[in-house]
């Protein structure tokens, strides 16, 4: 099978459309990007509300030409607000101060658990037929392809897959397609403008996203700054001891100041700068 982990970011969404227009116009359009078996989106329960809109035009372009579009709830947001200084969480890469000033980051492990854990398991059972438990049969070994959408400017991410059914595949690098050549295609041929993919407690976040959050979706910011209220009161274990921090300034959210907002990244597209949405 070939498979493409969809974030519904700029990138993968490239690669669903593209797929699409493949499979509605012939094999001789990007030889790099197959006609997918199945594109999977693991919804993590707190996304800007820009990825849901590309979620959905993703999915009834894949309706229109028939090739299958699951969306996986996976709830990272929910299990972390009812577990958190109760029970076991998954790590997220948090900003940190310990106790002497050391600044510092958490370990990343919820992309793990909550995404490709998940989409895993589902391609397993839902799609290969597997029951639980059942062994790896042999034809299977290596025999799947996991497409995802890393563009040329992060080739460093591209990593062979340690599970013994997948293969990853990275079309985009194989293109030299960079973030703002995907995002040209997506507007020039489908007419959607798009931007990045990331849970919106995200900590990879610029500073300015939190700033464009407040100001054009206020129920999304309310629930930001609730979790991150809840990093400021408690701690996920007992282990650990330092501050932990969603913004990479290393201040609450609700904090933060016009200087600390001077990051927004941007990229040209004929001539006007546009922000990539994180």
């Amino acid at each position: 099978m070939k498979i493409l982990s969809c974030g519904a970011g700029m990138q993968s969404t490239a690669l669903a459309l593209m797929s699409c227009e493949k499979k509605k116009y012939g094999d001789d359009i990007y030889p790099e990007v197959p006609i997918y078996d199945a594109i999977l989106f693991c919804d993590l329960g707190e996304e800007p509300r820009w990825v849901y809109d590309q979620v959905y035009f993703i999915q009834c372009v894949c309706e229109d030409v028939g090739i299958p579009f699951y969306v996986l709830e996976s709830n990272l947001h929910s299990h972390y607000i009812e577990n958190f200084g109760k029970a076991r969480v998954v790590s997220i890469p948090f900003w940190t101060i310990d106790e002497s000033g050391k600044k510092g980051k958490m370990m990343r492990n919820c992309t793990l658990d909550y995404k490709i854990n998940v989409m895993q398991k589902f391609i397993r059972s839902n799609l290969l037929g597997y029951k639980k438990g059942q062994r790896t049969r042999g034809e299977d070994l290596k025999a799947h392809e996991m497409h995802l959408g890393f563009s040329v400017e992060e080739k460093h991410r591209c990593k062979d897959n340690p599970h013994k059914m997948f293969v990853n595949k990275f079309p985009l690098c194989d293109m030299n397609l960079e973030r703002k050549d995907n995002y040209a295609y997506i507007k020039d041929v489908w007419g959607l403008e798009t931007k990045a993919s990331a849970c919106t407690f995200c900590p990879f976040h610029r500073n300015y996203f939190f700033k464009h959050l407040k100001a054009n979706y206020q129920e999304e910011y309310r629930k930001l700054t609730e979790f991150d209220d809840l990093l400021e009161i408690g701690q996920p274990n007992t282990k650990i001891r330092s501050k932990l921090y969603i913004s990479r300034s290393r201040k609450r959210i609700k904090d933060l100041n016009e200087d600390d907002f001077n990051d927004k990244e941007t990229f040209d597209y004929k001539g006007e700068q546009i922000w990539n949405g994180f």
